[in-house]
């Protein structure tokens, strides 16, 4: 009878993969290293990854509505209305109120907020070369392309920042 337990607890564990056997556990390992990394990068000038997100964006998109961002970014409302607050209280971005309609308003990087967002897509460019600098590119392209295809398929739409 203990044999029997004993061999069919053998095969129960043998039917249980191993952890790294799953890609998942390899892309999270990988983007936990990645992202902490680049989180004390940008945190070293004074911002969170989220604020560069929403910074990223507010610089490709120019003077924007506040649902622009949102729609860019996949995020709540309330996430991106607390964003903007943070940095306007940085000082990296302004919202202006539309004087002919007092509900409508508008955002938008300030001076010091354009002029820091290429610092930190330096530190993003760094960061990248850092971890993936020695692949050959058509292996970095190859991966780039597979993440986007996940993407793509799954339909993920919120820009990751944690």
């Amino acid at each position: 009878m203990h044999r029997r337990k004993k061999g069919q607890l053998m095969a129960a564990k043998k039917q249980v993969s191993e952890l790294d056997a799953h890609l998942g556990y390899w892309l999270r390992f990988v983007s936990s290293h990645v992202s902490h990394a680049f989180r004390l990068k940008v945190e070293a000038q004074g911002v969170t990854v989220s604020e560069w997100v929403m910074l990223r964006e507010a610089y490709r998109l120019g003077v924007t509505s506040p649902s622009a961002l949102v729609q860019a970014l996949g995020m709540s409302k309330g996430a991106v209305s607390k964003l903007i607050d943070r940095l306007q209280a940085k000082q990296l971005m302004e919202r202006t109120v539309d004087e002919a309609d007092r509900r409508h308003h508008s955002v938008g990087l300030t001076q010091q907020g354009r002029a820091l967002v290429p610092v930190l897509a330096r530190l993003a460019d760094r960061n990248d070369e850092e971890f993936f600098g020695h692949m050959p590119p058509p292996l970095r392209a190859e991966i780039q392309r597979a993440m986007q295809e996940i993407v793509r398929v799954h339909q993920l739409k919120s820009v990751p920042v944690d």
